[in-house]
This record gives structure tokens, C-alpha cells and sequence, in this order.
């Protein structure tokens, strides 16, 4: 049996429903997707499939409009609670670690800046 979920747009905060299952997980509706989460449309099965991670909506676009208000057409994303062996996928963590440089800058200070009237060393005054 399904129950009636409703959740906002982020981006004109219309009010979208969604026929959901008794149990949510519900981890965040965002403006847009997160890295390595998949997506179905509201009228596709979602609830138990392995291979989907969230809802894509298409404000006043797909038929989820709770209210009698237009929609603004933007694609927005309800995202679902995510497990990788037993713990919580964190969408905000970069999935793959990159490798700026091997060493850091021998110094970090900046440029000189131009000569003035006494030379580069300069007494440091206005005179």
C-alpha cells in the first residue's frame, strides 16, 4: 500500500506528490544529481530496484503538481539514503582521490613587486 509523499521544488518551491511505500529514505532533494546515483522518472517503478537511487522530476512537466500552480520546468532530483558494503554513501565525498603534485612550491612568497625610485629593496617609504 502506498501513501502520498509530498516534497518542494527547490527551485520555484512548487509542491510535487509522489506515491511512496510505507518505508522512506529519504536523503535529500537537491537542484541537481549527485555523483554516481542513479535516477527513474515518477512514473517508473523505484522502490525496489537495486539499480535506482532517486526520483527525477521535471516540475509541472511529469504530473506530480500537488497544487494547481504552473511549475517552472526545472529538473530537480530526490535523492534516496545509499549503502556501499554496509555504510552510507556520503554524496558529498569526491569518488575518486586525485593527486594535485608531489611537492609543494619551494617558498610561497609572492612575486616582487616593481622597482621604486630607490631600487627593489627600497626604504619602504613615500619620500
Amino acid at each position: 500500500m502506498g501513501f502520498p509523499v509530498t516534497y518542494y521544488c527547490p527551485h520555484c518551491e512548487a509542491l510535487v506528490e509522489l506515491e511512496r511505500d510505507g518505508y522512506l529514505a529519504d536523503k535529500a532533494v537537491t537542484p541537481f544529481p549527485f555523483e554516481g546515483w542513479s535516477y527513474a522518472s515518477p512514473d517508473e517503478p523505484f522502490e525496489d530496484r537495486d539499480d535506482v537511487d532517486g526520483v527525477e522530476f521535471v516540475c509541472g512537466e511529469d504530473g506530480t503538481l500537488k497544487t494547481d500552480e504552473e511549475g517552472c520546468g526545472e529538473t530537480f532530483y530526490l535523492s534516496f539514503v545509499k549503502f556501499d558494503e554496509g555504510e552510507e554513501v556520503d554524496p558529498r565525498k569526491p569518488s575518486e582521490r586525485v593527486a594535485i603534485a608531489d611537492e609543494g612550491p619551494q617558498s610561497t612568497r609572492g612575486p616582487s613587486g616593481p622597482s621604486g625610485p630607490s631600487g627593489p629593496s627600497g626604504s619602504g617609504g613615500f619620500w
